[in-house]
């Protein structure tokens, strides 16, 4: 790290930039006591999944995209097979879509409280990382270990492990587990829950500061639950559109300073926010009874616009995993199959759902044969990147007399608030502030 005089110009370097995923670098040019740019540059080496997709068979965007991520790959599964299913015309029975909301709260459960214990709580408290964090606070960091365990154990059950899961195809499922297999899981559950309820109390009792962001919320919105791994899109502006129309609203764009495509609006100005914010903000509703009761607990009210209190509605988020995946289990009927068929057809299909960190979109267009043509993936972090730069604008400014460390360090809280995967998002960052 270093720090250059006033008459020299101020320099900020973080040469590494802990407890997120991928690789980043941010530069803030302050011109006359002002932020006159900020630039978040995503330059880890592109993987080329878009076009890795083309030419293979229509029944293998699920496990290949699955390799995206290693927290998320379920999102990317299900909302591959969603888009590919939606190209052949195929509809999915209930208990098939059922059991994949339950194996998506399998990843809900392990990916918060990854996020809340070990990547972001330590900035709250006070610690660089969570093995330290664990020496003053054992019970909360066991406690995370323990959900984190509940969510892998479900996704293991359901999936056929807990990284990459082998058991999901297009149509549905190799196998599906039994009622005797569920039920036995359903006593780590109940303890997972309770954890989630402590989780959500101690969030609400973090120090957060004043920070509010106007962005444009988006997200899905379901007919019914919690948004997860179905529905349509809603904006916080009252807009709503099918999946099938988002590249009529969004339009994703190159900027110089990175590898990563920016999203927007079409015909809004500045950008939008997904992920846990715009979920409960669009969805409150939706809420099941426990999570609503904890998150107006914990004083979330019906929105929430500051992004350091994502903390607090990804900790109800994980109550509403739990609880759903306890519903669910409970309402099991052995019976049904695996699995529907799903034949080739020429079309063009279209898929989304909620990965924990915002909406993930997918798009493929099939040969008559079921080759894929074309493939679009739109993940969550490429939506919310140009969001991040904003609210790291406002944050610097209101910030400059801060000295170098401490401004840099919540400089890192704030990228953290996202919950940023480049992978699908940023391990190093090198922050230079330049004054002119």
């Amino acid at each position: 790290m270093t720090h250059k005089g006033a008459g020299e110009g101020r320099e900020l370097t973080a040469e590494t930039l802990a407890r997120v995923e991928g690789e980043g670098a941010m530069r803030v040019v302050v011109t006359d006591g002002e932020v006159s740019e900020v630039q978040l540059r995503i330059y880890e080496p592109p993987r080329f999944f878009e076009a890795m997709l083309r030419g293979r068979g229509h029944t293998e965007p699920p496990d290949l995209t699955s390799r995206i991520c290693g927290i998320c790959p379920v999102a990317y599964e299900m909302s591959a097979c969603r888009a590919i299913e939606d190209a052949c015309g195929v509809s999915i029975p209930e208990d098939i879509g059922l059991m994949r909301r339950l194996l998506y709260c399998g990843e809900w459960i392990e990916s918060h409280t990854l996020h809340v214990y070990l990547l972001h709580a330590p900035d709250f408290l006070g610690y660089p990382g969570a093995v330290e964090m664990a020496a003053d606070h054992r019970d909360v960091v066991e406690r995370g270990l323990r959900l984190k365990k509940a969510g892998n154990a479900l996704m293991t059950l359901v999936g056929g492990r807990a990284v990459h899961p082998v058991n999901v195809r297009v149509g549905g499922f190799y196998r599906l587990p039994t009622g005797a297999e569920l039920r036995a899981l359903r006593p780590q559950l109940e303890r997972a829950l309770d954890d989630a309820l402590a989780t959500v109390s101690l969030a609400a009792g973090f120090d957060f500061p004043d920070f509010e962001q106007d962005h444009e919320y988006v997200s899905l919105r379901s007919e019914r639950d919690y948004p997860i791994e179905d529905g349509s899109f809603v904006t916080s502006s009252g807009r709503d559109f099918a999946v099938s129309a988002f590249g009529d609203w969004v339009a994703e764009e190159q900027v110089p300073h990175s590898h990563a495509l920016h999203a927007r609006l079409r015909d809004t100005p500045g950008p939008y926010a997904v992920g846990p914010l715009a979920r409960y903000s669009l969805n409150h509703d939706r809420l099941p009874p426990t999570a609503r009761e904890a998150a107006y607990a914990a004083g979330l009210g019906t929105t929430c616009r500051n992004p350091f209190r994502s903390i607090v509605v990804r900790a109800v988020e994980l109550v509403v995993a739990c609880e759903e995946a306890l519903r669910i289990i409970d309402g099991w009927s052995d019976g049904g199959a695996p699995s529907v068929p799903v034949p080739p057809r020429a079309g063009v299909g279209h898929g989304a759902t909620e990965a924990p960190r915002g909406t993930l979109y997918h798009r493929y267009e099939l040969a008559p044969d079921g080759t894929v043509l074309d493939a679009q993936i739109v993940p969550p972090t490429s939506q919310n990147q140009a969001g991040i730069e904003s609210d790291l604008r406002g944050f610097v400014q209101d910030r400059l007399h801060l000295d170098t460390e401490e401004l840099t360090r919540q400089c890192e809280q704030a990228i953290r608030n996202y919950d940023p995967c480049i992978s699908c998002a940023t391990h190093f960052l090198e922050l230079t502030v330049e004054e002119g």
